[in-house]
Order: C-alpha cells, then structure tokens, then sequence
C-alpha cells in the first residue's frame, strides 16, 4: 500500500482504531470521524491523527479532499446515508470496507483466524499472547483491549497475523486465512443473515477457506476440522480443578498431552476460548514450556469479566450483549461466588437483537436474583415500533427493573446484592467509574 492519506469513517471503533494504529505505523497520514471521543480516539490522535466528532463535510481537512490521492475506509455501523459518506462517494474518492482492508492486509502473511459468535476477542488475545511468549513476531487486529499488551492491536512482525473473523455483514468472508478456529455458530445478526440456517452456512463457507486439517472447531458444531472441547474431541481439556481462583488442567492433542496448565481467568467458557488458542498455537510450532507460561501470565481482556471492585459488593463488567454471553457470566459468578446474591445491570444492544431473542434474553437474565435493565442502546439502528426494554421486563422474573442511567448507582448501593455483573455493548461502560466511586465512598462512610 502507498503512503497517500487515509480518511477512517468511524474511526473510534474498536475494529476501527486497530486498522488506524496499522496505517498510523505504516506512516500515512490518518484522519477520521466518530461520534463520540473515547480514550481510543485520544490515544489516536496522541499518535499523529486528525479525528472530529463533527460529521459535517466541512471538518474533512485539506489534506485528505483530493479523492485520486485519498483512501476511504468505512465500518458498515456508519448509515449509507450518513454526510460523510455521501460526499465522498459525490466526489469520486475509493470507498472500502474495513473488512476488504484486512482481507487485503491478510494477504501478505500467515494468517489466523478465530471466528464465532462469541469467544473471538478472548481467543485472539490470547493467541496472541502465547505466541509473543514464544517468541513470535506477529501483526494482531483484536476486537478489545488485550491487558497484557495494553492495545487492540499489535504490530511486531510478520512470523503470523492473528484477527478476530467478524461475521456481522459477512466481513469475514475478505478474510485469507492459512488457519482457522470456530468458536460457536449461536445465531446472532439476524438483521444480516434473515434465519439462523444462513448465518450457520455461512460460518461453513468461510471454514472452508482453508483445510479440514487447519481448522479447529468446538466439538459439536457442524462443520469438518479438528475438534476441541472439554473432557471431549481430538484436542481435549481434561482433569479440570479449580484451585485458589484459578483453573489447572490437561490439554491432550493427538502427539501429546500437555499437564498442569493454568489459567487465571474465570468461566469454562474461557477454557474453550483456551482450547482454540492453544491448538492455533501448536499449529505454527509453539513449544509446550512457552506455552505453559503464556497460559498462566494471561491477564485477559478489558471488559471481559473485568473485575473492578471486590469490596463492599464484586463489581464485574463484561461485554456480553447475547443471551449466551449472559448465561457464561452468569456461570462464572456462580463458580467463583457461590451462594451469594447476584444482580444484572443490562443495556440491550440493537433493537433487532432484542427483539429476536427476546425470550432467550428473559430466560438468562432470570438466572440472577435482581435485575436491572436500562432502554436499548441503538447503534447503527433506527427504533422498531413496539421493541423497547419492556420486552426484557415483562417476564416471570419478579425482580427486573427498567431504570434511567441516572438511578443506576443509587439502585446498586441499595440491592442486597453482593456481586453485581454489568453487562453491554453499548455505553455502558462509561457508568462503571461512577458506579465504582459511589460504592467506594459508601464503604469509606
């Protein structure tokens, strides 16, 4: 690729900013627009790029307006109809994709590729991890902040790529990969896909991109490759123990079997994520002793069962935004907090998604003793008449609130809760810190 500037639509996504620290490195000039400043869009800027929250033409600086010199990459978050992108396409400038981007960025080293609808952006980080243990240097594109490199994304070398495989819009299909693991096939994105049969046979269609003996697939969904799961599949975790917060087990594979891993992360779930990076691991020759150790000094990623107070109640906040996501944290506050009083904090995300699964939404959420449930945090979508939280509250489960943002850390200091899981992937986060310093503050009273 040249050096000719490169304007990001979106640029504060999560996915977004990675392909911007990429050209950033590359030594293009960078600019952008996102709604809303994060931290992402600070470090962005800190690092030479020119990013407005104003979506109006005007803001595009001169330096990126002549379209046979500008690349234009956009995130289909962004509407079609949005100011930024009717003037580009007006004005003849090279619209792409992020995901034709990374497609193209694909092409120029081994490439592996973690796919799923859920699980991906643990899996990728800790792929990425152990092979940085093992002496790898690699290029990663990862859909959260990796705790052990601080980023969402990592450029070090060309010994490998590691990217999250996104099937929302199908963006994985751009994607060359030489290896690959499948993580789940759970229907989501039914705005996309129309049934969940399309979504599956999609996910089918991108495994074969590469050979059955480069794939790696949980064990139990339908698609050929090397299976992995736990106490079952070619790769296998057995002899599962929790000892002081942390999982040890065996990873047996069809050479050898690797004994006394741990990991300090909590969830089964986060074992199979462990499974597919250590068989993706293995895959490009990562020693057993390397390995072991980038296991064990794995810290996770932000906001994936992020613990951020332990005392006077758990505070954790995660990502999930699927019922199944619910159910996995759910899951691991029973496994770590046994008999204790647990509350959901939910921000439904897309009114597409909480109107398709609705009732699965209900039934996982009735899994915790309160919950608290805040309006849906729209996104790329316009509002569907009749689809609000509402649908979440009217259940059985006779402890669901719907509540304003504003009441959220009056109604946690009040719950007779003891772990509160705040779960989203809206803005949601964003309330955390407060949430965090009322709870501080009544522990220090």
């Amino acid at each position: 690729m040249n050096k000719n500037p490169i304007y990001l639509v979106g640029i504060g996504g999560i996915g977004m900013s990675a392909v911007a620290q990429y050209f950033l490195a590359q030594g293009h000039l960078v600019a952008g627009y996102d709604r809303t400043l994060t931290p992402l869009t600070e470090k962005l800027q800190a690092l030479g790029a020119h990013i407005s929250d104003n979506e109006s033409p005007n803001e595009i600086p001169q330096n990126f307006r002549k379209p046979k010199r500008t690349k234009v990459i956009y995130t289909p978050a962004i509407p079609l109809n949005s100011p930024l992108i009717k003037f580009f396409k007006s004005g003849g400038f090279t619209l792409q994709k992020r995901a034709e981007i990374i497609g193209e960025i694909s092409t120029t080293m081994p490439c592996l590729a973690v796919a799923g609808t859920h699980g991906k952006t643990t899996t990728t980080s800790l792929l990425t991890h152990l092979l940085r243990e093992s002496g790898k240097k690699i290029t990663a594109f990862l859909g959260g902040i990796a705790e052990n490199i601080g980023s969402n994304f990592l450029l070090e070398g060309q010994d490998a790529m590691v990217v999250e495989a996104d099937e929302f819009d199908r963006s994985f299909m751009h994607l060359k990969p030489t290896a690959l693991a499948l993580t789940s096939m759970d229907p989501d994105h039914l705005d996309i896909y129309g049934t969940p049969q399309e979504l599956t046979n999609t996910f089918a269609a991108f495994a074969n991109k590469v050979p059955p003996t480069k794939r790696f697939i949980r064990q139990g969904l339908d698609v050929e490759g090397n299976s992995f799961g736990l106490e079952s599949g070619i790769y296998a975790i057995e002899n599962i123990q929790t000892i002081e917060g942390s999982y040890t087990f065996d990873f047996v594979t069809p050479f050898n079997t690797l004994r006394n891993l741990r990991l300090r992360y909590p969830g089964k779930h986060n074992l199979l994520n462990a499974a597919a990076a250590l068989s993706l691991a293995l895959e490009v020759g990562c020693s057993e002793d390397d390995l072991r150790n980038g296991l064990a000094s794995f810290r996770g990623v932000n906001r994936r069962f992020s613990t951020r107070l332990t005392t006077p109640k758990v505070i954790v906040d995660d990502y999930a935004h699927h019922p199944t996501e619910i159910i996995a944290v759910h899951q691991a506050l029973e496994a770590f907090y046994p008999n204790q009083v647990k509350l959901a904090v939910f921000q439904p995300h897309l009114f597409s998604r909480t109107r398709d699964f609705a009732d699965k939404f209900k039934a996982a959420l009735a899994r915790f003793d309160e919950v608290l449930l805040l309006d849906i945090y729209p996104a790329r979508e316009l509002p569907i008449v009749g689809v609000t939280s509402d649908l979440l509250v009217k259940s059985s489960h006779g402890a669901t609130q719907r509540i304003a943002k504003s009441q959220l850390s009056k109604k946690i200091s009040e719950s007779s809760a003891t772990v509160v899981a705040i779960m989203g992937a809206g803005d949601i986060a964003f309330e955390v810190p407060e949430i965090v310093k009322t709870l501080k503050k009544q522990c220090d009273e």
